[in-house]
């Protein structure tokens, strides 16, 4: 993803230090780009980005109620479709996830239903933020909040998160989607990808709240990474009902540390008896890593087998996947000027030499053959399936 020079949504706003969802929508519009309206519901977003007589959006933008914006958008998308302008320009309803899985949720479903080529955009940090961080229904089990407060006679909400995501795909939606502030590079693709297709579109974007939430606010993209990387939040995207991209997790992180420093839940490390609520928590993770298939399944070199008299192609082929390389041999297969091009993930080297995805050795100007990608596409949402394709030559030596 290219640096953000020119923001469209500007400085200047009131957003609390750290805020999830003012990070998020300056995500969303890189994406979207200029040629595009937006309905915004109220709510926080709303209050910090307008207030009178000053603006943060550096394109059209309409303020509707808490429960319409879908609504709104959907008119602002006939007038298009009417006056043969919709193809050229894009329109975005946005909310909150009160204002999305609560109040807003039957002009949603209209919405969804009707057909309206729109992209919903649900900026989800579990709670009504602006109104006083009462509980919605995106927010998780055993959250302490001022209207499902922690005490002698309770663990937080009772209730786990609506899956929006599922009832956004009852609807037929022909794309639907989750992301993270913690992953600006796959938030960046579901948005592009979203507004190229014809039709609703739903993307769930998870934002800490420093406020709501009680954690420092150096720690907002330290916690919606450890979201995802406990299985709590999986990163999905579908395209026409069938899941298509799973963000997979190699090691699981256990979903105490994303709970620790967070205020929200404190009283589930009081005692012992919290540890019977973090373990159900637990549970939740496993069964989202089991249903979405999170785990990301560890792949070995294959072992050479004792020969003798003439190596075969099958034992020549295992002994090439047995090659160690440093990063300085590595370095030397970039795929520039007929070189080779390799490129290492995981552990692993593997030859994309020939393949249009890797032209001189370069992947639309992000990731370079000759190299260890395995941190710079570690919040791409993909890797192993593109991977899959080519062939092992070897595996990258540790350093030590």
């Amino acid at each position: 993803m290219a640096i953000m020079e020119d923001h469209l949504f500007a400085p200047g706003h009131t957003a609390c230090s750290g805020c999830g969802q003012a990070l998020a929508v300056r995500l969303v519009l890189r994406a979207a780009g200029s040629n595009v309206i937006i309905a915004n519901a109220t709510g926080c977003l709303e209050i910090f980005s307008s207030n009178y007589p000053y603006s943060s959006w550096e394109v059209p933008w309409i303020h509707s109620l808490f429960e319409n914006t879908a609504a709104v958008a959907s008119g602002i998308e006939a007038a298009l479709r009417i006056t043969g302008r919709l193809g050229n320009t894009k329109v975005i309803a946005q909310g909150g996830d009160g204002g999305t899985a609560d109040i807003g949720f039957g002009s949603l479903s209209g919405m969804l239903e009707r057909g309206h080529d729109v992209l919903y955009v649900c900026y989800d940090n579990e709670a009504y933020m602006n109104t006083g961080i009462q509980r919605s229904g995106l927010t998780p089990y055993a959250a302490s909040t001022t209207t499902s407060p922690a005490g002698k006679q309770s663990w937080g909400k009772p209730q786990g998160k609506k899956d929006m995501v599922g009832l956004a795909l009852a609807h037929g939606a022909p794309y639907v989607a989750t992301a993270s502030v913690g992953y600006p590079h796959d938030l960046d693709r579901k948005v592009k990808r979203a507004l190229e297709i014809t039709g609703p579109k739903y993307l769930q974007i998870h934002c800490p709240c420093p406020l709501g939430w009680r954690h420092d606010t150096s720690l907002t993209i330290e916690i919606a990474k450890l979201a995802v990387q406990s299985g709590l939040f999986p990163l999905l995207e579908f395209r026409d009902g069938e899941l298509v991209q799973a963000h997979k997790i190699s090691r699981p992180r256990p979903v105490e540390e994303y709970l620790r420093p967070q205020g929200r839940f404190a009283h589930l490390f009081a005692g012992e008896a919290g540890q019977e609520q973090i373990a159900a928590i637990q549970q939740i993770a496993e069964r989202n890593i089991a249903r979405y298939g999170l785990r990301r399944q560890e792949r070995t070199a294959a072992k050479v087998p004792a020969t003798a008299g003439e190596v075969t192609t099958e034992e020549k082929a295992a002994r090439d996947r047995e090659r160690v390389f440093t990063a300085a041999e590595l370095a030397g297969f970039d795929g520039r000027e007929g070189r080779p091009a390799y490129l290492a993930y995981q552990g692993l080297v593997y030859d994309v030499s020939g393949s249009s995805l890797w032209p001189d050795g370069d992947h639309q100007g992000m990731h370079q053959a000759g190299e260890d990608l395995t941190a710079a596409m570690a919040d791409a949402g993909h890797g192993d399936e593109i991977l899959a394709q080519f062939p092992v030559v070897g595996r990258l030596a540790r350093d030590i």
